[in-house]
Order: C-alpha cells, then sequence, then structure tokens
C-alpha cells in the first residue's frame, strides 16, 4: 500500500495512507487541504503549533495527539503520550520518541528543548513507518530506532541539528528514504552528499507543496 508524504511547510506534513489524513506540526503558514483523521504535535512552539489551523482540520473523532502543555493553547482535548508510549487508531498506530537539545542553548545550561519538553513520532500506517524527529539534536535514542522507511529530520541548525548532524542521524537510522525538514530555507546539500555517499538511503528534498509517494 502507498503512503503519500505531502511538505506543508516548515516542519508540517500531510500524510495520506489506507483512506487516513494525518498531519504533523502545523503551523501559521500552512494550508491544510483536508480534514484530519489524526493530528500530530511534537511541542508547543509557534512554529510547530498553531492552534487556528489545527482547529480549521478538525472534523467529528479526530484525535490530536501532542504534549500536554498544547492541550491549553490549542483549547481541545488531547492525547498526550510520552516517549515509548504508543496509541492505535484504526489502522495507524502512533509511538512518540525522545526529542532534545543536546548541544543547543538559550543560555548556559538552558536548553531549546530540554528533554521532557517535546517529542518525535513514529508512525506506521499503510505498511510504512515515518519517523518525524520534532526539533532536536542528533540524541543516543536514535541510534535504537529500526524499520524506518522515511525519517523527516531537521537540518536547519540554530535550534536542531545542522546539515552534518542530521545526516549523522540518517546513517544512523538508516531509512530507506529522509527527507529534510525545518531548513530555514538554508541548501540541503551537504547533507544530501554525506548520507548518500555513505549509505543507501536516498535523499528526497521537497519544496512547500511537493508530494513524495513510498511504494
Amino acid at each position: 500500500m502507498s503512503v503519500t508524504i505531502t511538505h506543508l511547510a516548515h516542519a508540517a506534513f500531510h500524510i495520506e495512507a489506507d483512506g487516513k489524513i494525518l498531519y504533523v506540526d502545523l503551523e501559521e503558514h500552512t494550508r491544510p487541504p483536508d480534514p484530519a483523521d489524526v493530528v500530530l504535535i511534537t511541542h508547543s512552539h509557534t512554529d510547530h503549533c498553531d492552534p487556528g489551523n489545527i482547529k480549521n482540520v478538525l472534523k467529528k473523532g479526530t484525535v490530536i495527539i501532542a504534549p500536554q502543555d498544547c492541550e491549553k493553547k490549542i483549547g481541545e482535548k488531547i492525547t498526550s503520550l510520552q516517549p515509548g508510549e504508543k496509541k492505535t487508531i484504526d489502522s495507524v498506530t502512533i509511538e512518540a520518541v525522545q526529542a532534545y537539545n543536546v548541544k543547543r542553548f538559550r543560555s548556559p545550561g538552558n536548553p531549546y528543548h530540554p528533554k521532557g519538553f517535546g517529542v518525535g513520532y513514529l508512525i506506521t500506517v499503510g505498511g510504512k513507518t515515518i519517523y518525524h524527529a520534532g526539533d532536536t539534536d542528533f540524541i543516543p535514542e536514535m541510534e535504537a530506532l529500526s524499520g524506518v522507511d522515511v525519517a523527516l529530520l531537521p537540518t536547519g541548525d540554530t535550534y536542531t541539528m545542522d546539515n552534518s548532524e542530521a545526516a549523522d542521524a540518517a546513517l544512523a537510522i538508516n531509512p530507506s528514504v529522509t527527507i529534510p525538514m525545518h531548513t530555514w530555507g538554508n541548501a540541503t546539500d551537504e547533507f544530501k552528499k554525506k548520507v548518500e555517499s555513505h549509505s543507501s538511503t536516498r535523499v528526497v528534498e521537497l519544496d512547500e507543496g511537493e508530494k513524495f509517494t513510498v511504494e
């Protein structure tokens, strides 16, 4: 069964498979085209969690999965998963995984994304597993991930991994395909070159609105 992934903006994606529509990290500049079966939010920062766009895709039965501090911001009931916890919604299984900074700080000892603040997600649908890393550095927990078909990895630096570190993450995870995100408009040539010269992983660079189908 095929899974179609559309890059909407920044770290926001539309995922369609098995008759289900999922969104991850809807933010201010996204234009979500369909009502959602599942909305995933990695953390409460504005560029990942826009209440207006989230409300625009809700329908009867939509499940919102997000860290607990997002509930008040969105104004809707949510399900919160801790790393290692899973939730199955019909044919979709969501597992939360760790996402945090070890190198990037607002001030000494104060990371932009401390451990426990946000998460990444493993999304299994249509027989495929998609990893959305959230906002994170290259962390040890990534080395334990396996069976990932598509890895969506931030490469923009400042708040997350840069191109080189994201490439190291891709090499550790060893997905079939990796898609750079959260680039802040920076080129991803270095990421692509490093990943594809050291592994069989294919790098797919998607502009906003572009789609990729996993068969």
